[in-house]
């Protein structure tokens, strides 16, 4: 078989993962500190698991509905309702709302479908720079072009950035806060300025809050909308709590991060009701539907307290800024568990390059060049115990210092 004629040109047009190469690496060594991969290392709580197990037990195992189980979608609109003032989210046609949820295999998943609902061949789609590695195949698979919004140094994304970028083709900015791979959480101001220009000019605002619930105290600079658990919980800013003018926005978000669930392939998009009913006619023909007994199980996830885990990787957080700071350049993450290190011009070596020689130390990290135009910086997960993180730091530092 000519394998070369049988496989589609579009296969051609994807990079390789360079987070999975270095996964890859990781199980040919011995006893690497790996910091490359975003898996969380708290166990799943109890009551989601659980939740799971009763579900399959249960037999619970069949298809379910195309936009997810209504048992799910229910307690997702009710949280969008305390956290973001969303009373409009009908599940399963009740109710006259605007908007409507879908449960999805992932939030990549939820990405992909928004894509191929929106995106033709030749339409743009502006993302960060640098972005999460998903980001521009997906756009690619939809015959679109990625347009990037180059944010460096600060990896803010902001409006005045985004604005130049904007031409007749473009359908969509996708904005990532708190962002992979820099933590960067975007300010109030920030989203509201995004938002204004994105309605001003009739471009569809995608905003990726996988880490939302793990953002820092410190970041958490709004509140819910009303009483959550007896209290107006602080929360992290959004486009998406912005009253009436978040109507157009599409909001995703997920649980396998901040539960620790990544293997669970669940999240969930939230949005005008012509957009979700065009996912879900998408979510037909490829996903299906998500895995229904694990549904049940992320359905009890917001019976459950995460801020001693968020608060336990704000630990984690201050001790790689305070290490890496005294060599190099990282911006505080407000969220998220990953830094965004550049190494220094004066050791003359680019990340892939500076990444080998970590690779030589037993260290795992990735270099930027997977997430960006830029082959500048690096990129650390300290989802690790601490033991492994501070050795791996020390190994750093001692390379960035050259």
């Amino acid at each position: 078989m000519d394998w070369r004629r049988v496989i589609a040109d579009r296969v051609d047009t994807l990079p390789g993962s360079g987070v999975r190469r270095i996964f890859d690496l990781a199980t040919r060594m011995r006893d690497p500190v790996n910091l490359s991969i975003g898996q969380p290392d708290f166990p799943v709580p109890e009551a989601i698991k659980r939740g799971a197990i009763e579900a399959i037990s249960g037999n619970d195992n069949g298809y379910s509905n195309t936009l997810g189980v209504p048992a799910l979608r229910t307690r997702v609109a009710q949280w969008l309702g305390a956290d973001l003032g969303w009373d409009d989210v009908a599940i399963d046609g009740v109710g006259a709302g605007s908007r409507r949820v879908i449960i999805t295999s992932g939030t990549s998943g939820a990405i992909y479908l928004a894509f191929m609902a929106m995106l033709a061949p030749g339409d743009e789609v502006i993302l960060p720079d640098p972005y999460f590695v998903a980001y521009p195949p997906m756009a690619l698979l939809c015959g679109a072009k990625p347009v990037y919004c180059d944010t460096y140094p600060d990896f803010r994304m902001t409006a005045e950035r985004v604005e130049k970028l904007i031409t007749p083709r473009t359908k969509a900015v996708l904005f990532n806060t708190p962002s992979n791979p820099g933590g960067v959480v975007a300010s109030s101001r920030e989203c509201r300025d995004m938002l204004d220009l994105c309605r001003a000019r009739g471009i569809v605002l995608i905003s990726d809050e996988i880490y939302d619930e793990f953002t820092y105290p410190a970041f958490r600079t709004e509140r819910t909308s009303r009483e959550v658990d007896g209290a107006f919980r602080a929360r992290c800013p959004s486009p998406a709590r912005t009253g009436d003018d978040s109507r157009d926005v599409l909001l995703i978000r997920g649980f396998g991060k901040t539960y620790g669930v990544t293997g669970w392939r669940l999240g969930y998009a939230a949005g005008p009701r012509d957009l979700i009913e065009a996912m879900a006619k998408m979510q037909q023909f490829t996903f299906v539907c998500p895995p229904t007994p694990l549904q049940a199980g992320v359905a009890c996830a917001y019976d459950v307290d995460m801020d001693p885990v968020v608060l336990a990787y704000q630990k984690r957080r201050d001790m790689v800024v305070s290490r890496l700071r005294e060599v190099t350049e990282v911006p505080e993450p407000g969220g998220a568990f990953y830094a965004f290190a550049k190494v220094p011009e004066r050791l003359g070596l680019s990340a892939t390059a500076f990444v080998e020689r970590c690779v030589e130390r037993e260290v795992l990290v990735v270099p930027g060049g997977a997430f960006s135009s830029r082959d500048t910086h690096i990129r650390l997960s300290y989802a690790v115990r601490e033991d492994k993180l501070e050795r791996g730091l020390s190994v750093l530092c001692e390379l960035l210092r050259g």
